[in-house]
């Protein structure tokens, strides 16, 4: 479910009574949910959901039902939707109440921000059955590093949330009923400023990451020059040698 108010997008997995399992149908609508808020005026989304997991990753009984290139199209359509989330123009928080497991912590991972309630937990479970969570394992080693991604993804062990607060997988980690605020204060401090130049800023560090010093450096010193002409980079410039409040126009 995807509700936009002013600034602030909100998408809501609804399905808990099949763990908001990321099946074929619910992967193409937070597709096209993602396609509406990033051509909305937005500048912020929400990524939460209800009942008592956060998700469970693929559905299997519809993964049970492919052949191998049924399921590698199942599985190009959760990449689509993984690399969108981080893509957007508008910065993603992931809002985690409880468990997210397999791709369900994919989603987490993807999310450039992430809070998490006391009550959540996070694991790659594949590792502890028959198929192993290789693809939930991509962004969560971006996030947590070869060590803990190999304890994650061999064990299949579930986390907590003060261990994935510690681990870099979250932001913050707040008692249940603090999660909404944490969640709106992180996410007015993380779009202040200019739109223009934060989507642009979000697109160059997920460009440059986990490339090679030198190559992150040619990316990044580009981008940096090529900002400094923007209309934000100059307000933002001209405000600060004015001693005065920029005035964002874009």
């Amino acid at each position: 479910m995807l509700v936009i108010d002013g600034a602030t997008a909100r998408l809501t997995l609804t399905n808990p009574q099949r763990r908001n399992s990321l099946s074929e149908p619910t992967l193409r609508a937070l597709l096209a949910a993602l396609d509406e808020v990033a051509v909305s005026e937005a500048t912020g989304l929400i990524l939460g959901a209800e009942g008592p997991v956060f998700s469970s990753g693929h559905d299997f009984a519809d993964v049970a039902a492919r052949d191998v290139v049924g399921v590698r199209a199942l599985l190009e359509l959760c990449q689509s939707v993984m690399e969108k989330l981080q893509s957007l123009p508008q910065v993603v928080i992931a809002r985690v109440h409880a468990l997210a497991t397999a791709a369900g912590c994919q989603l987490v991972a993807s999310a450039d921000l992430a809070v998490a309630a006391s009550t959540a937990g996070f694991a790659l479970p594949g590792g502890a059955g028959g198929w192993f969570c290789h693809t939930p394992a991509v962004p969560v080693a971006r996030s947590i590093g070869r060590k803990r991604l190999m304890e994650m993804a061999l064990t299949g062990d579930v986390i907590d949330a003060a261990t994935s607060l510690d681990w870099g997988l979250v932001n913050r980690v707040v008692e249940p009923e603090q999660l909404d605020a944490a969640v709106e204060e992180l996410l007015a401090r993380a779009t202040r400023g200019s739109a223009a130049s934060k989507a642009w800023g979000k697109r160059v560090l997920y460009a440059q990451l986990d490339r090679p010093a030198a190559d992150a450096y040619a990316i990044a010193a580009e981008a940096m020059a090529a900002a400094s002409q923007s209309a934000g980079g100059k307000e933002g410039m001209a405000a600060f040698l004015g001693k005065r409040h920029p005035e964002w126009t874009d």
